[in-house]
């Protein structure tokens, strides 16, 4: 829904107070000179002078002036100044040489109005008011013909006619300009919401997945008989899984707050670490070449923590290297930390856990998280009814963007797999 004045709140707030400073001394000025006329009309005639002179300056100084203006609206004001203008059509008790005088000017700023009424009212109000705004400038060349001696249907014709031309042009030029005016604000919206599921990835993607891992830390931490030597090392791990943590938050800030970027941690860059993407984020990428790395640490940790920890491995074939684009290997490294984290989640008793990465048929890269299941127990973690259960969904539809697929399901005789297949270059 759009809203009144729209094409004035778009604009920069330092540029509002400078086309206000300029707007209403120059609707001051027009209205004085609009309205001295007035002074020069014979005796008998300034009343209807005056009515036209009122009409025509209230015209004036509505198209001029900067709307809203407290509690009046645009569209508020320009009803006021189309029903005056259609009323005085009908009331106009004076000679009929006066209109011409004031008519050029009421029918610029009825003109003006429409401008701004198409281009900025709500779509529920731009079209009764814009209707009867286009009324008021298309019949005030009656006000003068329907008047005069010689006059007839004929003159008021021709008059309506000269009349309609311009304000249609005026009107599809506005419509024209609110058509883009609506495209900039959904290319808006849609990339402010782009911006808003990649730092929503992100959260989920790395950070989740390291306050995952110390949450299981600290609560194998608890267990009875510790060891120095292993409160030590588990100490070590969760320090540095929250820099990790840390340093996941620090990129996705950081890309936040470049101008026009936004967030994101696809792809791999020119650099060992960072790119300038084309949005003009600057964030870190992660590939294949990075699962080695986190299937170790996952390995170490565990997925029950320190005690139990399951034997992770991961089984890279080199012919996969080069063959996704860095979009898709970004893809792929976030499949498996989705998988790795849910196996911490759900199957805390895991003994054995693969992570294969092979090349598939037509140039595709197939990519499998496997584990065992290990002995029923109760998940470690206790999470609030309702809370996740949006990676996986999010990662299909993320693969489904690259032309690939993601499966998952039990394994037999227990378990879980994940089943990731991307194309290739």
């Amino acid at each position: 829904m759009r809203t009144e004045a729209r094409t004035s709140s778009a604009q920069p707030s330092s540029a509002r107070p400078r086309s206000a400073r300029i707007r209403r001394p120059l609707a001051a000025v027009s209205a004085l000179a609009l309205l001295a006329p007035v002074l020069l009309a014979q005796p008998d005639a300034r009343a209807a002078a005056a009515l036209l002179a009122l009409t025509a300056a209230f015209a004036a100084v509505v198209a001029l002036l900067p709307w809203p203006a407290g509690r009046i609206t645009l569209g508020a004001a320009v009803g006021a100044v189309a029903g005056a203008s259609l009323l005085v059509d009908l009331v106009y008790p004076g000679p009929y040489r006066l209109p011409a005088f004031w008519l050029p000017f009421e029918w610029l700023a009825l003109l003006g109005l429409l401008f701004r009424a198409v281009r900025g009212l709500s779509d529920r109000r731009v079209g009764p008011v814009g209707g009867l705004l286009g009324l008021a400038a298309v019949l005030l060349p009656l006000r003068f013909s329907l008047r005069t001696p010689q006059g007839g249907a004929a003159w008021s014709v021709v008059g309506v006619l000269l009349s309609l031309l311009p304000l249609l042009g005026v009107a599809g030029a506005a419509l024209y300009l609110r058509v883009l005016d609506a495209r900039r604000e959904r290319a808006v919206a849609r990339a402010r919401r782009e911006q808003r599921l990649e730092v929503a990835r992100g959260l989920h993607d790395f950070v989740a997945h390291e306050i995952t891992g110390i949450v299981l830390e600290a609560q194998a931490g608890q267990l009875p008989d510790q060891e120095p030597e292993e409160t030590a090392v588990l100490l070590r791990r969760l320090e540095e899984a929250g820099l990790r943590a840390l340093d996941s938050m620090d990129e996705m800030v950081g890309a936040l707050r470049e101008p026009g970027g936004e967030g994101g941690r696809d792809g791999r860059s020119e650099t060992p670490d960072r790119e300038e993407e084309s949005d003009g984020a600057t964030t870190r990428r992660l590939g294949l070449a990075d699962l080695p790395e986190l299937v170790t640490r996952f390995g170490a940790t565990g997925a029950g923590g320190t005690a139990g920890a399951p034997r992770a491995t991961a089984e890279l074939a080199p012919e996969t290297a080069g063959r996704l684009s860095a979009e898709a290997e970004a893809t792929a490294y976030a499949v498996v930390l989705e998988a790795l984290t849910n196996i911490r989640r759900h199957a805390p008793q895991a003994t054995e856990v693969t992570v294969r990465v092979a090349p598939g048929t037509d140039g595709t890269v197939e990519l499998t998280v496997t584990d065992d299941g290990g002995p029923s127990r109760k998940p470690l973690l206790r999470r609030r009814p309702g809370a996740g259960g949006t990676g996986l969904a999010g990662l299909t539809a993320r693969a489904a963007a690259h032309g690939g697929s993601l499966t998952a399901g039990p394994g037999t005789p227990g378990g879980w797999w994940v089943s990731c297949s991307l194309p290739g270059r």
